[in-house]
């Protein structure tokens, strides 16, 4: 099963009012584990990046003037997430309103809803009432996240990776029976001196106990056969 975590950063809340993508970041796990496979692009808005926005994740307008626009990059985007795989984003119906706006101003189809999962549904769910925002849940799960200065796409999908496989109870260690070739190895080439098998000498006395003993067993199992 090839899922995508992701995160983008914008200028600002909303697309409707001429705000614009300007950073995506995706991590690819497979059957719940990361593969290494990213996918990372910066993004020229083609306008001006207030200051609040800058605020949050530090990209200036100076900064990415010289980044190609969505359209140049959209194809490469679109072959990473493919056709059917399920796609993984914190408070997603906010990254989901920028993608399938410039999908739109491009003239692609917009990504069905139901491609998407949202980390922030799942962490309400889980732990409701206490905080669910991304550093929140890195602190619960125990995840470094000591270099999330600023946001950013591609660090904060390789977090939310993290917290997604919490969120769906961590991964599991040491299921799997895996045998020490080393040690299998020692313990075949290990030379043991021959030893004469040993005799012992049971007197009368012990032999009685042990017969008494016998007797006094009810139903013994050697018995039932």
């Amino acid at each position: 099963m090839r899922e995508i975590v992701f995160d983008t950063e914008t200028t600002g809340m909303e697309p409707s009012e001429g705000h614009k993508l300007l950073e995506i970041g995706c991590v690819e796990l497979i059957n719940h584990l990361p593969t290494g496979r990213t996918y990372h692009q910066y993004i020229n808005p083609e306008r001006d990046v207030p200051a609040e926005a800058v605020a949050v994740h530090g990209l200036t307008e100076e900064r990415l003037k010289n980044e190609p626009t969505f359209g140049e990059v959209v194809g490469d985007f679109l072959d990473f997430i493919g056709n059917d795989s399920k796609l993984v984003a914190h408070n997603a119906s906010f990254d989901m309103k920028f993608i399938n706006a410039e999908l739109k101003t491009f003239g692609f189809p917009s990504v069905d809803k139901k491609r998407v999962i949202d980390t922030l549904v799942m962490a309400r769910e889980k732990f409701p009432g206490s905080p669910a925002n991304l550093d929140a849940l890195c602190r619960r799960f125990n995840i470094d996240n000591s270099n999330r200065e600023l946001h950013g796409a591609l660090l904060d999908s390789e977090l939310l990776a993290e917290v997604y496989l919490e969120l769906l109870g961590g991964r599991q260690h040491g299921l799997s029976i895996e045998v020490d070739k080393q040690s299998v190895e020692i313990s075949q080439t290990i030379e043991r001196p021959f030893r004469e098998p040993r005799t012992f000498n049971v007197s009368e006395e012990e032999l009685s106990a042990h017969e008494k003993l016998l007797e006094d067993l009810s139903d013994p199992v050697w018995k039932s056969a």
